[in-house]
């Protein structure tokens, strides 16, 4: 339950029913960013906290936030009494340019909402000399529940090998990406905030963009070599129907039993060049899937991503960034196909990001992004988009305000607020720019304003 995501998972329980749970409402969670900017690390490091965050605000890390994370969590001023928790409430308003056909939630109107998006209790921070944490439960107010949400348990040492400083480390965690240091993966990606009540990303997304996040736990080693070479290898298991109920996210939408090859990779070169920093990688998910965990046949998943980032630094007075992925996969939906539940046996996926940002004095934000989803049309699977296609595309653009977070600023590090205004412009929705639901909507009717204001404490 990654908190204010667009097309939260309990509104899509049908479309996950029956097998399609891996592929089609997927891409209802693409646009499913995290939003996290934790006092309590600031608290702890006695750094503020554009210390560790692009505009002094999360979740975009500099190379600062980076190593913080990959030394688990643990750097400290060496000052007593620190409580590793904070909290976090996000409220928001949210317009299209057309009233939507439905109610996006239960007690939503068609258009021009007012929601309490999330509220959010954090237990992040060092736990012993060598561990750390980022724990975060939630509060969704549109969905109206609570759960478990992101959670990332490291530890973390730091040695030699051939001379140089390495750091290794082991991540427990629920969600596929959530432990990645930098800004690419879907998890960490641009937007870092959306709207709960508007359209996503699109209707398609890849199994890797939070297809499996919250329900099931993995185990993953890492190692980061003279600040410059970064590694991960890991794998996870399904959690049972029962423990995600437990954990709040309810059995409807489990998505089935992962296969015992269950992997995922990571591979980067990271420069931090003091006044500019940038990185260049590779990252891979692999996966079998068994819908019905009391039936044969399971669907197979290969996601292979490449992704790069570029930072501005300098004085930190003006910041400019610039962040990109691109993630391929490959499907064989064997238990899809044989249940008639989809025309091809075979079919692939991609996803395609592009922002770029600037800050001036930590405060004021300006950001546009680029999104693209092609892939393999499927007129069973991708029921109800034009000509079964899962063709997406469009752009965002967001101004924001920060006038809290910063070294200085009023109630630091206890007071942190960011007020933004973001525009979604769809070129493309659900395979077609103009009447893609067969009832005469275009893809431009789905333009969304959405205003949020966003504190943490």
């Amino acid at each position: 339950m990654n908190p204010l995501k667009p097309g939260r998972r309990t509104r899509l329980s049908t479309l996950r029913r029956a097998g399609t749970c891996a592929l089609a409402a997927l891409g209802l969670f693409a646009a499913a960013p995290a939003a996290h900017a934790v006092p309590s690390f600031a608290r702890q490091t006695g750094a503020d906290c554009a210390s560790c965050h692009v505009g002094a605000f999360g979740p975009q890390l500099t190379p600062y936030g980076i190593k913080f994370k990959l030394g688990g969590y643990t750097e400290t001023d060496g000052k007593e009494g620190k409580v590793p928790l904070s909290a976090m409430i996000v409220g928001s308003y949210t317009q299209t340019k057309k009233n939507q056909a439905e109610r996006p939630a239960e007690n939503a109107s068609v258009n021009k909402n007012l929601a309490l998006d999330e509220v959010s209790l954090f237990l992040a921070g060092r736990l012993t000399e060598k561990i750390g944490a980022f724990i975060q439960a939630t509060y969704d107010g549109v969905g109206r529940s609570s759960a478990l949400d992101q959670v990332d348990i490291r530890a973390a040492h730091t040695l030699e090998i051939a001379g140089k400083e390495t750091i290794v480390g082991l991540s427990l965690n629920n969600n596929p990406g959530v432990q990645d240091p930098f800004s690419t993966m879907p998890v960490w990606g641009f937007p870092y905030t959306s709207s709960a009540l508007g359209f996503g990303l699109g209707g398609a997304g890849t199994m890797i963009n939070g297809g499996l996040e919250q329900r099931v736990a993995g185990l993953s080693a890492y190692t980061f070599w003279n600040n410059l070479l970064y590694a991960e290898l890991g794998t996870y298991r399904s959690l049972s129907p029962s423990m995600q109920s437990k954990l709040g996210a309810g059995r409807a939408d489990d998505p089935g039993r992962l296969g015992g090859g269950t992997n995922y990779w990571r591979l980067a070169v990271f420069q931090d060049l003091k006044k500019q920093a940038f990185n260049v990688g590779m990252f891979g998910f692999n996966t079998t899937v068994q819908p019905d965990r009391n039936a044969p046949g399971s669907n197979k998943f290969n996601d292979l991503g490449v992704d790069a980032s570029y930072q501005f630094l300098g004085t930190r007075k003006h910041v400019g960034t610039v962040n990109t992925s691109f993630i391929r996969e490959r499907q064989t939906l064997n238990q899809l196909f044989d249940a008639g539940e989809s025309a091809n046996l075979k079919g692939r996926l991609n996803e395609f990001k592009l922002n770029a940002s600037y800050h001036y004095d930590q405060t004021w934000g300006a950001t546009i992004g680029r999104f693209l989803t092609t892939g393999t049309s499927d007129a069973i699977v991708y029921d109800g988009f034009a000509k079964g296609s899962p063709n997406s595309s469009g752009y965002i653009v967001q101004g924001d305000f920060t006038p809290w977070g910063k070294d200085a600023s009023w109630g630091t590090p206890w007071a942190n607020l960011r007020l933004g205004a973001q525009y979604t412009m769809y070129t493309k929705y659900n395979g077609a720019k103009t009447d893609y639901d067969g009832n005469g909507r275009n893809a431009k009717d789905n333009n969304t304003l959405f205003l949020f204001a966003w504190t943490s404490f």
